[in-house]
């Protein structure tokens, strides 16, 4: 069974275009959706995070999200060492998951797929982009996040023009039905190939 990598910056759209895919009967694990069960969930992971940020990183047995991105939000060295423990326990979780599925290819989204590597598990990765200006704005609107909170999330990732290279397929994401349309193209050439 393929493999495909989905991904995009922060507000691109990748989760609808996710959805579009789920749609046609594509197995999609969100992998920042599995990885906030599994920081509440898995008790390597919370070992972990508490010898990392003390016992004041979880509430009644829930990560205090707040907490956790107050310490990690202007410490690089802090989110790279969060990062090294959740990820790896996202990819086993992953790779268990998809032992249970039964089509050509599964969709595996996650928003630093090519910053952490991960594109090289794919056998295809797909890159979703959106105009600066249009992510600012979604987020703004699903978050209710302010300017300054949504450009420093912006930028602990890769701009678009540095994953469009590695990237197999984009999806320039401004329309809805036109991104639809390009979902159903994409999926119809990854069954040939699989």
């Amino acid at each position: 069974m393929k493999v495909v990598g989905l991904t995009g910056g922060i507000g691109s759209g990748k989760t609808t275009v996710a959805n579009f895919f789920a749609e046609l009967g594509v197995p999609v694990y969100i992998a920042d959706v599995e990885a906030k069960k599994l920081q509440n969930e898995s008790e390597i992971i919370k070992e972990q995070i508490t010898a990392l940020f003390g016992p004041e990183a979880y509430k009644n047995g829930i990560l205090d999200r707040k907490f956790v991105s107050g310490k990690v939000f202007n410490d690089p060295e802090k989110l790279e060492a969060l990062n090294n423990i959740v990820h790896p326990q996202v990819a086993l979780h992953f790779d268990r998951w998809k032992e249970h599925q039964h089509s050509e290819y599964v969709l595996y989204e996650a928003a630093i797929l090519f910053e952490k590597g991960g594109y090289r598990k794919c056998d295809y990765t797909i890159l979703v982009v959106a105009d600066h200006e249009a992510k600012i704005d979604r987020l703004k609107k699903r978050d209710k996040s302010e300017i300054s909170e949504i450009k420093a999330r912006m930028d602990t990732q890769w701009p678009d023009e540095k994953k469009l290279n590695l990237a197999d397929f984009v999806i320039e994401n401004r329309d809805l039905a036109d991104t639809r349309r390009e979902v159903v193209r994409i999926h119809q050439i990854l069954l040939k190939t699989s």
